[in-house]
């Protein structure tokens, strides 16, 4: 699948979470600790853009806190026009070094999508499916690193999931989320 195919579908799955939602759900507590539905969706909003600078991508601040629902519509269809296109541009980070930006925005953005759409998902009270394969391949790939990932501050400790649990609640326990955690 392609990064734009990816993202599209990552973003459509987070756009069915954020759109139905209500002024009083964006104050719910996330399974992110301090963190409520609305900083899952701040998170994802505002981070990329800078994120994006080093690929020379200055995208407009959006007023998340005023409108959450349409500042992630439109900051979507920013993204996605730049997977659409991404104009051999290069993304220079001091961390990732130097990528094309399409693949960039794939491996760090549209992943982080993905796994936050389990945290508003938690926040709004639904169950969420991230899909058994793809997260038994997300912790296949994550396990050998896991000490980085954790010197990063990125990821909280690992907590405990019981012998046999799904590869979803494996991975959200391995990221340091609790997979029985309720609003």
């Amino acid at each position: 699948m392609t990064p734009a195919r990816k993202h599209a579908a990552d973003a459509a799955r987070f756009t069915e979470l954020v759109e139905p939602a209500s002024d009083g759900d964006w104050a719910r507590p996330s399974p992110v600790a301090e963190w409520t539905a609305l900083d899952v969706v701040r998170h994802l909003v505002e981070w990329p853009r800078g994120f994006l600078r080093g690929a020379g991508i200055e995208l407009p601040a959006l007023a998340v806190e005023a409108d959450p629902a349409g500042a992630w519509k439109q900051h979507v269809a920013d993204i996605q026009a730049i997977l659409e296109d991404p104009a051999g541009r290069v993304l220079s980070n001091p961390h990732t070094g130097d990528r094309p930006v399409d693949e960039a925005i794939d491996q760090f953005y549209t992943e982080d999508v993905w796994v936050h759409s389990w945290d508003l998902a938690k926040a709004l009270g639904r169950e969420p499916d991230l899909g058994e394969e793809r997260c038994a391949e997300a912790l296949t790939a994550m396990r050998p690193m896991e000490q980085l990932l954790r010197d990063s501050g990125q990821f909280g400790r690992a907590v405990p999931v019981a012998d046999g649990a799904s590869a979803q609640d494996q991975l959200m326990g391995f990221l340091g989320r609790d997979p029985a955690w309720r609003a």
